[in-house]
């Protein structure tokens, strides 16, 4: 349906409920309630939903830990010690990777950093690490406090790719200008798939070639993209990733979370990398010898045993993931985006206060399941007054509503019900 079929009015939104092949998963997640029914959520970018079954989830393997305590690493119904293998398959599917391209372990930043232990580098000449400006604040500490590190000074080997102007969009053609101009120079690209500000998607596999031609590693942050768009890491060719569990994977705050090596260097016992125990040969890591043998694949970055209770409810979010199917997630996500777009245009024109911006790429491909608008002439106090009458959003100063429509569990009546409470805030 285009955009210009869509209306305004709440038969409207309950028809294409009523059409949607995925509506069944809503019912699958708890809500954070006001006034005796579900809230207005669209904060799965910073904290999803918690899936129902979570509960049932801990309360396995807290029953497990009381009825064998240590030997609930072998007698659990899931046992503890091979319990990580079990997240392979799931985010290999979930990130077109390889099975042994793909890890769950630690979390996000923790990732970052064990991954740019091995893939920064830098030598006198090719020391610089590029990244966006507007990245998200722990993946700019990491970079710089990586550069230190390594005796460098952040000011003049950290580059920063900025949008143009006004707009928050950053142009694959400005990082390929730039990868052009200084590529002999820079060691590391790191990007996020999608921006956390604007929702921006990148073109991963054109921006891997170009930091690989100008003879570069590339990693991406894929805290916003994994669980929001297709992925297909194996074939985009990146060296690395990483990514939280929290945000659309539903996994609980500060859940588990993953890291993404490519299968050329997966398998390259050489590499460099800061080692742990989980992250030796299997089959002698009890013997406790001296000496590290890396198991083969993205595992050899593990550190510490798998925490199982957040686990457990990683593995049941994957699933639902599994069953969903992410290609049918993107085709839901890009209608709801498409109508939340269309809902705010309507407000716009129907408020006698001033006009709402589209910070978020308009054309749909370029971007996931948020939409983040500037609200000219308006302060904190709108995005407070919409939290007074259940919505939940998220505020970025100065001026600045993220909002995600998550196709797991949100739909075109909460869509819908968000520009009614907005317009006649606006209006009052």
């Amino acid at each position: 349906m285009s955009p210009e079929q869509f209306q305004f009015n709440l038969e409207f939104a309950k028809d294409q409920d009523h059409r949607d092949a995925l509506a069944s998963f809503r019912e699958e997640f708890l809500f954070p309630q006001f006034k005796g029914g579900k809230c207005l959520y669209f904060t799965g970018n910073s904290l999803g939903l918690q899936p129902k079954e979570a509960k049932a989830a801990l309360e396995l393997e807290l029953e497990d830990w009381a009825t064998w305590g240590v030997e609930g690493h072998f007698h659990a119904r899931n046992p503890w010690y091979s319990y990580h293998e079990k997240f392979s398959p799931l985010l290999a599917e979930l990130t077109g990777s390889l099975p042994l391209e793909v890890v769950a372990m630690n979390g996000l930043t923790v990732n970052l950093h064990l991954l740019m232990a091995s893939f920064y580098r830098p030598s006198a000449k090719r020391c610089k690490i590029l990244t966006e400006r507007k990245a998200f604040p722990s993946d700019l500490y990491a970079v710089e406090s990586q550069i230190k590190f390594h005796g460098y000074n952040p000011q003049d080997n950290h580059i920063e790719i900025e949008a143009s102007g006004d707009s928050a969009i950053i142009e694959e053609a400005e990082i390929e200008r730039v990868l052009q101009e200084q590529g002999d120079e820079i060691a590391l690209v790191l990007l996020g798939g999608v921006n956390y500000y604007s929702g921006q998607v990148l073109d991963i596999p054109r921006i891997t070639r170009a930091a690989h031609n100008a003879g570069a590693v590339i990693g991406f942050d894929l805290a916003h993209a994994i669980g929001n768009i297709p992925l297909r890491l194996h074939e985009w060719g990146p060296d690395f990733a990483c990514w939280c569990s929290y945000k659309y994977l539903n996994s609980g705050p500060g859940s588990v979370a993953g890291a993404f090596v490519h299968e050329r260097h997966a398998l390259n016992r050489n590499l460099p990398r800061l080692a742990g125990w989980w992250g030796h040969n299997k089959d002698s890591r009890f013997q406790m010898e001296a000496d590290f043998d890396p198991i083969p694949g993205a595992e050899g970055w593990q550190l510490s045993n798998a925490p199982v209770l957040s686990m457990a409810v990683h593995k049941l979010a994957l699933e639902q993931f599994s069953r969903a199917g992410m290609d049918n997630l993107r085709e839901k996500s890009l209608r709801l985006t498409a109508y939340l777009e269309f809902v705010i245009e309507h407000v716009t024109k129907n408020s006698t206060s001033a006009p709402f911006e589209l910070v978020s790429p308009s054309d749909p491909n370029r971007r996931g399941c948020q939409l983040s608008i500037r609200c000219h002439g308006h302060g904190r106090g709108l995005f407070q007054a919409l939290n007074e009458r259940g919505v939940i959003a998220d505020w970025r100063e100065p001026n600045v509503i993220r909002l995600a429509p998550v196709p797991l569990y949100n739909n075109f009546e909460d869509i819908y019900h968000f520009g009614s409470i907005l317009l006649s805030i606006l209006n009052s």
